[in-house]
């Protein structure tokens, strides 16, 4: 069964956003869009209240969905559009929807008067649990901001998309994570970005001056790493260009100034099999807060 680009839909502005956004991906990969309506039951007592009757639950499972799908329809005609209304937790249903999608794209509010996302509840669990990559879409995000500006300084779909940028751990570097960046980057025709942040060794760590010698030696040992991981990749991809950050400092801080600049922001996260249960690592959680460009996130081993 082929993969489809999946949306978490409930008609919220976000929502919406995340599903245009899908729309435009599926035009860049030649996949169809699924929209999944999750209903989520409440106790039978709450039900029979007038604002959650029986016409509140046809209006969101029914006319919700067909709405936004005849819409994307309309806007993207080349993209085939489905709709799926799923009944359960919100996101236990959107992480087994994600299990046959390609990926799974999710709206986000934006922070009032910042840049960056308010990331929910459900959005986060989602992220936490699901095993395909999650998409997060800021609400009010537009086609022209993924873009460079025009001659009149505007941003533009009419301009190339703006870099991709990809957060990377030379420590543990990942194919799916460093295949899903590439591909992303390929298919937009764009410069990848690849950031690492690197800090002091554990000696320093305790108000120590790194020294200049020091602090050169290991920019110079951190650089030539990253190299290596990369090389591989540029052979596979060799039409993206690639351009290689190592700074000193915190990686989530160099990953959020560089999405300013970037059409999509690409991060990891591990995938931990344990009685504690998954998690989304501080690096991954502080850009998914903070980044003010779409936000993919590619779970891993």
């Amino acid at each position: 069964m082929p993969r489809t680009i999946t949306v978490g839909l409930d008609g919220s502005p976000e929502s919406r956003a995340a599903a245009e956004w899908a729309a435009r991906e599926a035009t860049l990969r030649g996949l169809p869009v699924k929209l999944v309506q999750v209903w989520e039951p409440v106790p039978e007592p709450i039900a029979q209240a007038p604002l959650l009757g029986a016409e509140t639950h046809q209006r969101w499972t029914e006319r919700v969905p067909r709405e936004a799908a005849e819409g994307l329809r309309l806007r993207h005609p080349g993209v085939e559009v489905t709709t799926e209304n799923v009944t359960g937790r919100p996101a236990e249903a959107l992480v087994r929807a994600a299990r046959d999608a390609e990926l799974l794209v999710l709206g986000s509010r934006g922070l009032s008067g910042i840049g960056g996302f308010l990331v929910g509840s459900v959005g986060l669990a989602v992220v936490a649990y699901a095993e395909r990559p999650v998409v997060l879409v800021r609400a009010g995000e537009q086609a022209a901001d993924e873009h460079e500006k025009d001659p009149a300084g505007i941003p533009s779909t009419a301009a190339p998309f703006r870099p991709v940028v990809l957060g990377l751990d030379t420590g543990h570097p990942d194919e799916a994570l460093l295949g899903f960046a590439f591909d992303a980057a390929s298919r937009r025709k764009v410069p990848l970005r690849v950031v690492h942040g690197w800090n002091p060794p554990p000696y320093y760590a305790y108000g120590m001056a790194l020294e200049p010698a020091v602090q050169r030696e290991v920019a110079q040992g951190d650089a030539a790493m990253m190299t290596e991981v990369l090389r591989p990749w540029r052979q596979k991809f060799p039409e993206v260009e690639v351009v290689e950050r190592s700074h000193f400092g915190s990686p989530a801080t160099l990953l959020i100034d560089a999405s300013q600049e970037a059409s999509l922001v690409v991060v990891g996260r591990r995938v931990r099999r344990s009685s504690v249960g998954a998690h989304i690592g501080p690096v991954t959680h502080a850009v998914l807060h903070h980044a003010t460009a779409p936000v993919a996130v590619v779970a891993h081993d």
